[in-house]
C-alpha cells in the first residue's frame, strides 16, 4: 500500500489531482480498506507517473483516451494514437520552418506550387496549401485574423499570395498555443510590413516544439514501463 500524500509529494501535484485521475478513470479502480482510506498500489503509482510525465508532451485529451485502453489491455491502439500525435508534431515543425523561411526570404513557393502560381486562389486551394480544413479558415475569417475579398459574381472567396502567408503564420502561431490576441498582434505589425515580431515568435514555435518532442520522449519512457506492467500481469 501506498500512501496518496507519499504519491502526492514526488509527482509534486496535491493529493485531489489523484482523485481527479480516478474520477476520470484513467487510473485502475481503487480499492479502499476498512478504515476508508484509499489503497493505492504501485501499479497505482506507474499509472499516476506516467500521466504526469506524459501531461506536458502530449496533453491531458489524450491521456483520457488511452489510459482506459490500457487498463483493458489494448496497449497497440493506445500506442497507435500516440504515434499519430507525434506524426502532428513533426508535420507542424515541417509547417513552422514553411512559415519562417516565406517570413525571413519572402518565399512564397515554399507553400504554394509555383505551377499552380496564379492571382488569387479558391478556399480549397488555400486550405491544401496550408494544411487546415475549409473550416479552419471560414474560423479565422469569422475571428477577424484576415479579411478576404470575394468574387463579385459569385461571392466566392479569393486567397491571394499574401493571405497564404498570412494563413501559415496564423497555423504556426496557434499550433505554438499563442492566444488570439497575439496572434493579431503580429498580424498587425505584418500589415504594417513589420515582420521582425512574426519572424521571432515563429522561431520562439520551433523552439517549443524543440521541447515537446523531448517532452514526448520522456512521456514515451513511463508509457512503456507501464505497458510492459500491464502486459505481464
Amino acid at each position: 500500500m501506498v500512501k496518496p500524500i507519499d504519491i502526492a509529494r514526488e509527482l509534486g501535484i496535491s493529493t485531489s489531482a489523484l482523485r481527479h485521475y480516478e474520477s476520470w478513470g484513467i487510473v485502475p479502480k481503487v480499492e479502499r480498506g476498512e478504515n476508508g482510506y484509499r489503497i493505492y498500489t504501485q501499479k497505482h503509482v506507474a499509472y499516476f507517473k506516467c500521466i504526469r510525465a506524459m501531461n506536458s508532451g502530449f496533453g491531458m485529451k489524450l491521456i483520457r483516451k488511452i489510459m482506459p485502453l490500457i487498463q483493458k489491455k489494448q496497449t497497440t491502439d493506445a500506442l497507435w494514437m500516440v504515434s499519430e500525435v507525434q506524426a502532428q508534431l513533426f508535420k507542424d515543425k515541417k509547417r513552422a520552418e514553411q512559415a519562417l523561411k516565406v517570413l525571413e526570404q519572402d518565399d512564397i513557393d515554399a507553400v504554394v506550387n509555383p505551377s499552380m502560381e496564379k492571382k488569387w486562389y479558391s478556399i480549397g486551394e488555400a486550405s491544401e496549401a496550408i494544411g487546415v480544413p475549409n473550416s479552419t479558415l471560414r474560423h479565422w475569417e469569422k475571428e477577424g485574423l484576415i479579411e478576404l475579398e470575394r468574387d463579385y459574381e459569385s461571392g466566392y472567396r479569393k486567397y491571394t499570395k499574401s493571405d497564404l502567408r498570412k494563413l501559415l503564420v496564423i497555423r504556426t502561431l496557434q499550433h505554438a498555443v499563442y492566444s488570439l490576441e497575439v496572434v493579431r498582434e503580429i498580424l498587425d505589425e505584418m500589415d504594417k510590413h513589420n515582420i521582425d515580431e512574426a519572424i521571432r515568435i515563429t522561431r520562439d514555435s520551433l523552439i517549443y516544439l524543440d521541447y515537446l518532442v523531448k517532452e514526448q520522449l520522456r512521456g514515451m519512457r513511463y508509457l512503456h514501463e507501464l505497458c510492459e506492467i500491464v502486459e505481464n500481469e
